[in-house]
């Protein structure tokens, strides 16, 4: 019978099928069952996780880029060299506010909760975070997204914790089940709709979890979402404001993030989760 022309072998074993619109659910359900096991086999059942734009460069990029800007560009160039340079503040705070989370994880007595650093695996802010968690010797997770303009997960993140979803709702879902703290740092499209689609989870009480949130950067959130105006137009209550605390200062950030999550977040000595 395997001769046959019109013979076509075990379902998960032909490509057509498996990447047809009838396997869809079976391609949903993979991406919920191997990023389970490999968390299940790596003891990850906490994370913080990290938002923020694939754009933001590091500073001794920012600088290079500047520094050919303005012997090679016009004034266009330059300003724009000038902007990723501001920027890059953000990459550099990300990357020390995770490199001391993973420090400050790492040094708690109860091993089985380790909150480990997790991002979407690309460039700019996300790479910032696996990076900091890699130089503070810590495990950390990258959940990319396969896109035509994007390339593979960054340098940092630790292999066995790199993934690469097609479907943007179920690597969502990864970011959000483990999550037991966030960041959000200065980022775009993608960024906005990972911050306001936890919001509306903690909102609706749909996520019953008490789970630090950060706003990470005040000049610009203030700028880009004027979230006070919600609240003036009457579409939020004052205190939906409170579901999220706003920040500038990574110390500021690790103090809010440590002492929610030894308050909230770390059962008694002997007591398991």
């Amino acid at each position: 019978m395997a001769e046959d022309e019109g013979f076509l072998g075990k379902a998960y074993n032909n490509p057509a099928f498996m990447g047809g619109r009838g396997a869809r659910p079976l391609r949903i359900l993979a991406e919920y069952l191997q990023p389970e096991a490999r968390f299940e086999d790596m003891r990850i059942s906490d994370t913080i996780v990290f938002f923020g734009s694939a754009r933001t460069l590091p500073r001794e990029k920012a600088l290079v880029a500047l520094d050919a800007a303005r012997k090679h560009g016009g004034d266009v160039e330059v300003a724009r060299a000038e902007r990723d340079l501001d920027m890059s503040r953000y990459y550099e705070e990300c990357r020390e506010l995770a490199g001391r989370l993973t420090e400050w994880s790492k040094g708690l007595e109860q091993k089985n909760r380790r909150f480990v650093v997790c991002t979407g695996g690309g460039p700019g802010i996300m790479e910032a975070a696996n990076r900091g968690a890699s130089e503070a010797k810590g495990i950390n997770v990258g959940l990319g997204i396969s896109l035509p303009f994007e390339q593979h997960g960054n340098e940092w993140i630790t292999r066995q914790l790199e993934f690469e979803f097609h479907y943007f709702f179920m690597r969502k879902f990864w970011f959000i089940y483990l999550a037991k703290a966030l960041v959000a740092f200065p980022g775009g499209f993608g960024t906005l709709d990972e911050f306001f689609e936890v919001m509306t989870l903690v909102q609706t009480g749909k996520l019953r979890k008490k789970m630090p949130i950060v706003l990470y950067g005040t000049s610009f959130w203030d700028e880009v979402v004027n979230l006070d105006a919600l609240v003036r137009f009457g579409t939020i209550d004052p205190e939906d404001l409170n579901l999220f605390y706003r920040t500038d200062s990574v110390d500021d950030a690790f103090a809010h993030i440590t002492g929610e999550l030894t308050d909230d977040g770390l059962p008694p000595p002997g007591v398991r989760l």
